[in-house]
């Protein structure tokens, strides 16, 4: 089993910046893949970017030039920097993880934007 839990999400003016984490506990050592999904309200929850136990990093294409996900040096938690927030960026974003145990998510955290 994998356990993932989310912080840093909040209420940010357009414009600025804000660094999501995922925690990653439990069996860490089976997972291959990390990544980010976010979820605008009626909406189909979307993929945002993939971090690979080698470090390999993939972004969609609507978000590349705004988003940076890495992983501390352990490889336990993982980072979704967005940067020049826009109100579209508003949504819950999820953390998953892809092992060989299967896939998990965590509970989300909330990014509002305003404008």
């Amino acid at each position: 089993q994998v356990q993932l839990v989310e912080s840093g999400g909040g209420l940010v003016q357009a414009g600025g910046s804000l660094r999501l984490s995922c925690a990653a506990s439990g069996s860490i050592f089976s997972i291959n893949t990390m990544g980010w999904y976010r979820q605008a309200p009626g909406k189909q929850r979307k993929w945002v970017a993939t971090i690979t136990s080698g470090a390999s990093t993939n972004y969609a294409d609507s978000v590349k030039v705004r988003i940076t996900i890495s992983r501390d040096n352990t490889g336990n938690t993982v980072y979704l920097q967005i940067n020049s927030l826009k109100a579209e960026d508003t949504a819950v974003y999820y953390c998953n993880a892809i092992s060989t145990l299967g896939a998990y998510w965590g509970q989300g955290t909330q990014v509002t934007v305003s404008s």
